[in-house]
């Protein structure tokens, strides 16, 4: 059994102002995105340049945030939401949704790319290679807060997390943190770094993160409100990766035959 290292969530307190190391984690990736923004817009197939790079990550971080707390309260707390919608101005409340956050980017790079006159798709193909390392940096920053543990294991991978009883769990954040960030990583920034249909790449990134996610559930403890909601095994984070997974397949496979005509 591996032993939990115990973090303080707080990185530095400057009287009554707290650094968290979460919020850290989502300032690194933000960072990692810009930098690797940068790297995207030296490949000439790119239809983003340097200049665009920082309206763009507005845009996003833009989207994450906001999409990430309403999908939050639409997805795991929808009677919150009628009750209490004034929440939703609270963004310091604990909750975020990757499925939110995924479609607020969606909707905030549409505004960018209508404002600056670009092809959509060929906006979230360039911006589809930047994301893994975003979710890396976020898993990390719920294995330091301790919080998203798996299920009771006895593998010798398990660990005991302070708020989640006795037994040991998976270590269910560093498992989606490899296979959500780093694995996805690798596997989209090289499919992107030679040209491709449009749609293709953001294809990629879709299908890719269905299925990562969904092996990640596996070992995580499902939301409490929900529990699994059909066959022992389905969770809510794999119900909703299934549009993703269908979408992506269908642009994958359109590109493709446009790409043959």
């Amino acid at each position: 059994m591996l032993t939990y290292p115990h973090f303080d969530p707080i990185l530095l307190q400057l009287g009554p102002l707290a650094i968290r190391w979460y919020g850290v984690m989502y300032l690194l990736g933000f960072f990692m995105a810009w930098f690797l923004g940068q790297k995207r817009a030296k490949q000439t197939w790119t239809t983003c340049d340097f200049q665009d790079i920082d309206d763009m990550l507005f845009f996003a971080v833009l989207g994450v945030v906001f999409g990430g707390k309403i999908g939050y309260w639409l997805f795991y707390q929808p009677s919150m939401l009628l009750s209490h919608p004034q929440e939703l101005l609270t963004l310091w409340h604990p909750g975020m949704s990757f499925h939110g956050g995924l479609l607020g980017v969606i909707l905030a790079l549409g505004i960018y790319a209508k404002r600056r006159q670009k092809n959509f798709f060929e906006v979230m193909d360039f911006v589809a290679p930047l994301v893994p390392l975003g979710l890396f940096f976020g898993r990390m920053g719920n294995f330091i807060n301790g919080e998203l543990w798996g299920r009771v294991t006895d593998s010798p991978i398990g660990m005991v997390f302070p708020y989640a009883g006795s037994l040991p769990r998976y270590p269910s954040q560093l498992i989606e943190a490899l296979l959500e960030g780093l694995v996805l990583f690798a596997v989209v920034w090289s499919f992107s770094s030679k040209p491709r249909p449009t749609t293709q790449v953001s294809a990629v990134f879709l299908i890719g993160y269905a299925v990562a996610r969904s092996i990640s559930e596996y070992f995580r403890v499902p939301d409490p409100q929900y529990g699994y909601l059909a066959f022992n095994w389905l969770t809510m984070g794999q119900l909703l990766c299934l549009p993703m997974l269908l979408l992506g397949i269908g642009l994958y496979w359109q590109a493709h035959c446009r790409s043959k005509t």
